[in-house]
Formats: structure tokens, C-alpha cells, sequence
């Protein structure tokens, strides 16, 4: 006992470490990814370290009319939260390093977190610009909630019916029965869609475009990050990059999961190896996915469009997909 705790101990700031490192270099990815296909040069892919650390060393502004406290705390509360959700998910091939009988309900509370810390941020700041951002994120964090509840739950439902006892809300356990090999025709399409639900989810979680109205620099002025500079910015920074692999492995959990050890035959160390990088190759593949071709694709929509994006199209696909399974459970 002693032995485990001690272990995941040492492992926390590995993991915390890793996760940043990983979210800068994908942020990275990102950036020269959507150069390339806008026909820029973009930046190079270390361009997000070098803005961590000229942030970390410029200096750290507070406003005057700000509630200081409070200002200064949520970007240290947004990346604890981000790190301390990246502690519940499978890693690599790996088990969470936290784990529990509702893992996946306790997750979807702690992503609320970093965007509420930036709610507070803004509202803190004593800006106007930054209090009008403050409600665009507020309205998009309630939007996007529903449909991704509704997937997450749909998962749990599925599996709970398929494999009775089982602690269906453990994200350890989700990963480790494959919820495709559960349904037939009806409930592989109806699992699709809840898969394209979670892809449209992401960039209204990480704040990009077509989603990213709480900032809109050229609306707002950056809106709820406008009065944020130096450590403070960059801890936000930090905050989003590592919640970019927290949705990634969120979505590689429940409807990606499997490893490439046991196809290949790969034994102990070199197959944990290998499914340390396929983790890592299909972490790209939905970010890409989910954040930069729809980034790309898809100019910023004003508030009211992303809640009709959310509340319209993303639960109404969410409730097609769980009506589907629904109908292949029937059946099957």
C-alpha cells in the first residue's frame, strides 16, 4: 500500500511535466499545420516554448480596479485543474494513475473548471472587455455541456448493458472494453455520431475557432484574457495546452482505446514502447480532427450561432446516436 501510494507519487509531476511538454509541442503541431493549409509559413514548432518563456519572464501586470486575490489565483487553479484531470485518464497504454468507480463523472466536473477559472479571471480583471468575454464563456461552457454529457452517459449505458457489474463509469474500464465490439450495424453508426459529437465538443472546450468568442481579438480585445500579462498569461497558456491532451485522451479513452502491442506480438518493454507512440499518433489524429481542420475549415461564429451549434445541431446528433444504440440494444 505504502509502496503504490509512494509510486504515484513520483509519477504526478512526470505526468504533470509530460503533459505540458506534450500540449506546447501539439500546440506547435497546430500552429504549422493551419499555416500550411492557409498557404502561410507559420511560425516554427517550438514557437509555443519561446512564448511560455518570454511570458514567464516579462512582467506580471495586475490592474488597479481588479479584485487582486482572485486575479492572480484562477490561472494557478485552471492549470492545477488540467493537470490534476490528466491524473484520471489512460496514458499510453497505461492506467490512470487515479482511478475509481466514477472516474468519468468526476472528469466531466473538473473540465468545468479551467473555463470557470477563466469566467472569474475576467470578471475579476475589473474590464470591460474582459466581463463582456466572461459571458460569452459562461454561455459556450453551458452549451457544450449537454451534448457531451449525454455522450459520455450514452457510453456508460452501453456498456453497463453489455457487461453487467462492471464499474461502467471508470474511464480504466471504459478503455479497456472496446465499446465498438459491443453493438451491431445500428449501434456502430449511432457510436459514430457520438464520436463526431465529441470532435465538434473540443473546440468549444479549448476555446478555438469557430469557438473562441470569449476572446475574439478583433471584437473584444481578447476579451476575458485582455488585462492578463506575464506569469499569469502564461499559466493560462499552460492551462490550455494541457487540457488540448486531457480532450484528446478523453476521446482516445472511450472510443479509441486499443493498444498496437498485442497485434504485433510485442512483448514487455518494447510493447509498452510502442503503445506509448501509437498513443501519441492517434493524440494527433483527433486533435486534428477536433481542433485544427475545423479551425480551419470554419470562420468564428458570433454567441448566438454557438449556441445553436451546441444546443441544435451537436445535441440533436448526441440524441440520434444514443437513439440508434438504443434501437441496435433492441435489436441485438
Amino acid at each position: 500500500m505504502i509502496d503504490t501510494l509512494l509510486y504515484q507519487i513520483l509519477l504526478v509531476p512526470v505526468v504533470a511535466a509530460a503533459g505540458i511538454v506534450l500540449g506546447l509541442l501539439y500546440k506547435g503541431i497546430d500552429r504549422v499545420l493551419a499555416a500550411r493549409m492557409q498557404a502561410r509559413v507559420g511560425p516554427p514548432v517550438t514557437q509555443p516554448f519561446r512564448d511560455v518563456k518570454k511570458l514567464l519572464i516579462k512582467e506580471n501586470i495586475v490592474p488597479e480596479n481588479a479584485v487582486k486575490w482572485l486575479f492572480s489565483l484562477m490561472p494557478v487553479i485552471a492549470l492545477s485543474a488540467s493537470i490534476v484531470i490528466l491524473l484520471y485518464l489512460p496514458l499510453g497504454g497505461m492506467g490512470p494513475l487515479l482511478h475509481g468507480h466514477g472516474d468519468l463523472i468526476l472528469v466531466l466536473y473538473m473540465l468545468i473548471f479551467p473555463s470557470l477559472a477563466l469566467v472569474l479571471g475576467g470578471f475579476a480583471s475589473g474590464s470591460p472587455y474582459a466581463t463582456v468575454g466572461a459571458q460569452r464563456e459562461m454561455v459556450t461552457m453551458l452549451s457544450y455541456e449537454f451534448p457531451l454529457a449525454i455522450t459520455a452517459v450514452s457510453i456508460a449505458w452501453l456498456l453497463s448493458i453489455a457487461n453487467p457489474g462492471l464499474a461502467v463509469f471508470s474511464l480504466g474500464i471504459i478503455s479497456g472494453n472496446p465499446v465498438w465490439s459491443l453493438v451491431g450495424p445500428a449501434g456502430f453508426a449511432g457510436l459514430a455520431l457520438l464520436f463526431v459529437t465529441l470532435l465538434l465538443v473540443m473546440p468549444g472546450e479549448l476555446g478555438s475557432v469557430p469557438f473562441d468568442v470569449a476572446e475574439a481579438e478583433t471584437e473584444i480585445a481578447a476579451g476575458v484574457l485582455v488585462e492578463y500579462s506575464g506569469r499569469n498569461l502564461a499559466l493560462f497558456y499552460l492551462a490550455d495546452a494541457v487540457k488540448t491532451i486531457v480532450l484528446g485522451a478523453i476521446v482516445i479513452a472511450l472510443f479509441l482505446p486499443w493498444g498496437i502491442s498485442g497485434p504485433l506480438g510485442l512483448p514487455g518493454m518494447m510493447g509498452t514502447l510502442a503503445d506509448g507512440l501509437f498513443f501519441l499518433v492517434k493524440l494527433f489524429g483527433v486533435i486534428f480532427a477536433g481542433s485544427i481542420f475545423i479551425r480551419v475549415a470554419v470562420a468564428r461564429l458570433r454567441i448566438t450561432q454557438v449556441v445553436k451549434a451546441y444546443w441544435g445541431y451537436a445535441t440533436l446528433i448526441a440524441l440520434i446516436g444514443l437513439l440508434l444504440i438504443s434501437i441496435d440494444i433492441v435489436l441485438w
